[in-house]
């Protein structure tokens, strides 16, 4: 969809404030496909492990690149946390990652990238030192905290265990991992929101052996949006619970909302097996927030910490365009974004309906 015709599908939507009619609850409340799948695991040289804490829930989720993978990373939202980005700068030395962890926790949860670290030293994966290695493993985290009991939370054994759990093959969805506690719509408060989770996509370029892949958990302070039409697929819920407000649409008719700083967070990873640079690998960190802004309304607020890593395999040969490469990954991340939203289950205890158990029941 051209820019100018998503901004006029965005202004068109009904005010928040105001109840929903029959046809515009019937719109809002219609299921739609899920995006195309795959898995950032169909990129090669590519594992992936969870582990998730179901009894609050929470969890950990790790992308592990056993021969290394050149990484960049670009942050956006104005309430991060994270752990070894600066190394990625590409004005720094280390040229490789082992393994990026994603975690739910907020800054506890940064925990368990430390077991991530000692399970990739157990298999002598690592920079080399001498005669050991150290491992090197950036991480972003989400705050999940207020979703069910606070003192939950990932740490080293947990980081560990999604190391003995990667794989190469699909990737489960929804409620796992460092989706495990992630929530939407939060606007206008907790009880309004929904649940979310974490999805992945994936991408086979043509004939050219290029796949281009994606994973995210989605912890957002606005709506996710379907980046094809431009409504609300999930977020913040109705004051009768019949639909849903739509978020930016309220913040442009001067609805004030005060926000919980640091109460969100969508981190994810883009993944390529063509070979690029650290520099070029920024770059796509940068241009895969796109994917993001399609699909997340409003984003990168000063209540989220948005993150996305990007990594590259080498384990072609094929010379790919970085503004190709790029504009993939934002197209997967926006899919992988939608998936997320759409694969979650509702935590009834806790009040958060999900999407495929809200569609045609409220």
């Amino acid at each position: 969809m051209k820019r100018r015709e998503f901004t006029r599908n965005l202004l068109g939507f009904p005010l928040a404030a105001m109840l929903p009619t029959e046809a515009a609850l019937a719109a809002t409340k219609e299921a739609i496909a899920l995006p195309e799948g795959g898995s950032i695991t169909d990129v090669p040289g590519l594992k992936v492990g969870q582990h998730t804490l179901t009894e609050r829930p929470t969890g950990c989720t790790v992308v592990i690149c056993e021969n290394g993978a050149t990484a960049g990373v670009d942050v956006r939202g104005s309430a991060p946390g994270t752990r070894e980005t600066d190394l990625l700068s590409p004005t720094n030395s280390v040229q490789q990652v082992q393994a990026i962890l994603l975690s739910g926790g907020s800054a506890y949860g940064l925990a368990a990238a430390t077991g991530v670290v000692r399970w990739l030293e157990e298999h002598n994966l690592g920079y080399k030192i001498g005669k050991g290695v150290v491992p090197i493993v950036p991480a972003a985290i989400l705050m999940d905290l207020g979703v069910g009991d606070f003192k939950i939370r990932p740490g080293e054994e947990h980081g560990y265990k999604a190391c003995l759990a990667a794989s190469t093959g699909p990737v489960a969805e929804g409620n796992v991992g460092a989706g495990a506690g992630a929530t939407i719509g939060k606007m206008f408060g907790p009880k309004f929101a929904m649940k979310s989770g974490l999805g992945t996509a994936s991408v086979k370029i043509g004939d050219t052996g290029i796949v281009v892949g994606a994973i995210v958990a989605v912890n957002a302070v606005g709506d996710v949006i379907s980046p094809h039409t431009g409504k609300v697929l999930a977020g913040a819920r109705s004051e009768d619970g019949k639909g849903y407000r739509d978020s930016m649409e309220a913040i442009l008719k001067g609805y004030r909302v005060v926000v919980q700083n640091g109460a969100n967070t969508t981190i994810g990873i883009v993944a390529t097996n063509a070979p690029f640079t650290k520099t070029q690998m920024t770059k796509i960190a940068q241009m895969a927030h796109d994917g993001y802004a399609r699909a997340i309304n409003p984003v990168h607020t000063m209540g989220d910490g948005d993150t996305i890593f990007a990594i590259s395999t080498g384990t072609t040969n094929v010379k790919a365009d970085v503004t190709a490469i790029g504009a993939i990954a934002a197209t997967v991340m926006s899919r992988a974004i939608v998936r997320a939203a759409m694969q979650a289950s509702s935590l009834p205890d806790l009040g958060l309906p999900a999407y495929k158990d809200y569609i045609g029941k409220a």
